[in-house]
């Protein structure tokens, strides 16, 4: 398990590295919008703030389990993260642990979405993005709090949590990974005209990030674990294999002290 989990984890890890510059741009872009909305620049519904009656939170966790600490820190997160928020808490659980837990506990659980493949594509979660556009233009939300697992190395991984809507400009300050910087950006023909195209495809883009982040982070906590699972056998393999000479060796003695005293009486 060691071993597979090694080799998808190189897999995942060039897959999330070779997005991930073009999804914090993404990000940036969408905040600068919203802080051309502030301005009065540039509306769109997915900008807008109002009053929070109702929250999403959207739970990425893996499927299976087998990753050390990887799946109770991301699940402690997101109840921390519950017990924050002033207004009713509602679930979209994006993998089989996330929801388990939370159907286990009696949370509400709006929907749910498990058999994410190792290498998704955009449109293997196309529909998450959709469900949580279209819940929040609707007024099903007037909140939505993605948390996931960000992929930092191997042996590190991050659990965090990010509001994707509405999108508000202080986002992009709080984005430590962002390595890009603070941009300025002009729009052809205008921001108005690009909104209804851009905004939604953005934020179903930062989704596919996270997701590919908790991917990464997965295969390299399972490869962490195994490894320190088999160091472990291999030391209690040499533990027990210390007991059971040191039984036979007691035994072997018991024998030859029993053979050497019975020949001792016998020769009196």
């Amino acid at each position: 398990m060691e071993a597979v989990s090694a080799s998808k984890m190189r897999r995942a890890q060039a897959q999330v590295l070779s997005s991930r510059a073009y999804a914090h741009l993404s990000w940036e872009i969408l905040t600068f919008l919203a802080a051309q909305r502030s301005k009065g620049e540039a509306k769109h519904p997915l900008l807008a703030s109002r009053k929070v009656n109702k929250v999403g939170i959207v739970l990425i966790t893996p499927d299976r389990g087998l990753t050390g600490g990887l799946n109770g820190n991301i699940i402690r997160t997101a109840l921390r993260v519950e017990r924050e928020q002033t207004a009713p808490v509602a679930y979209i659980t994006v993998g089989r642990k996330g929801r388990d837990f939370m159907a286990r506990f009696g949370r509400a659980i709006h929907a749910e979405f498990t058999g994410i493949p190792d290498r998704p594509a955009v449109t293997d979660i196309s529909a998450i993005g959709r469900l949580l556009v279209d819940d929040f233009s609707r007024g099903v939300f007037d909140q939505v709090v993605m948390i996931y697992t960000d992929f930092i190395s191997t042996l590190s991984q991050k659990p965090t949590v990010r509001q994707i809507l509405p999108v508000t400009a202080t986002e992009a300050d709080a984005t430590e990974s962002n390595p890009l910087g603070k941009s300025v950006f002009e729009f052809e023909p205008d921001a108005p005209e690009l909104l209804g195209e851009i905004v939604p495809r953005f934020i179903q883009l930062q989704l596919y990030q996270a997701v590919l982040e908790n991917i990464a982070s997965e295969h390299s906590a399972r490869m962490v674990a195994m490894r320190n699972a088999t160091d472990n056998a291999r030391g209690l393999i040499d533990e027990y294999t210390l007991m059971y000479n040191k039984a036979r060796q007691e035994t072997i003695t018991k024998e030859i002290l029993d053979i050497a005293g019975g020949a001792e009486a016998l020769a009196k």
